[in-house]
């Protein structure tokens, strides 16, 4: 009987907590597919997108919010405000726009907006109750800007679930991002051809239980 009420409390408590306004963050390097999985749980849940994605580093140079987004997952619905970011890096170069077409002038804007998303993000990080670390599944996981986004999470505590994006590309390795942080639980997913969702968004759950 007791077990049974300290059960009952602890999904209370759960549910009373899910209506105060969850923030779920996506958090990554450029081009992983943040936005790309953005676009993915908003239509499938309110019927629209969220931004643009695109193959250019930095389309996403600001902080979007979706807010009141509802899943379900085994007869359960969880309520959040979904934050999309900008992706992070170490380093911003207005020379490597130039390969995407964009002319000088073009480039050094879109460097000095993406660099000013990349403070914004890590900013926004203190208001996250969640997080989805978003990779691109074919490279290395080992790299400075990687490590850079998981310190910060780690420094704070926030619960981390990392999505390793991409798995429907031949090169796609989740093994080497679970190896590289074990401390966190991984699922793989393509956020393009919407392969493992169903999975992702049972993770999803799981996530926000932890916080």
């Amino acid at each position: 009987m007791i077990k049974k009420l300290k059960l009952f409390f602890k999904e209370m408590f759960f549910i009373f907590n899910v209506k105060k306004s969850v923030k779920i963050g996506l958090y990554g390097p450029p081009n992983g597919g943040k936005t790309t999985l953005a676009n993915k749980i908003c239509e499938d849940w309110i019927g629209e997108e969220m931004g643009v994605a695109s193959s250019v580093p930095h389309e996403t140079r600001e902080v979007k919010i979706k807010e009141s987004v509802v899943i379900k997952s085994r007869g359960r619905e969880l309520k959040f405000n979904l934050v999309d970011t900008p992706g992070i890096s170490t380093k911003i170069d207005y020379e490597d726009f130039l390969s995407h077409k964009l002319d000088v002038k073009e480039a050094k804007q879109r460097a000095k907006e993406a660099t000013k998303g990349v403070i914004d993000a890590i900013k926004w990080l203190d208001n996250m109750d969640c997080v989805l670390v978003v990779l691109d599944s074919t490279k290395n996981p080992y790299s400075q800007v990687n490590i850079t986004i998981i310190g910060n999470l780690a420094a704070r505590d926030i619960p981390v679930l990392i999505v390793a994006n991409k798995i429907d590309l031949k090169r796609s390795d989740i093994k080497k991002i679970e190896a590289a942080f074990p401390q966190y639980p991984v699922i793989g997913i393509s956020a393009t051809k919407g392969n493992n969702i169903e999975d992702f968004y049972e993770e999803v759950f799981k996530l926000v239980k932890r916080r």
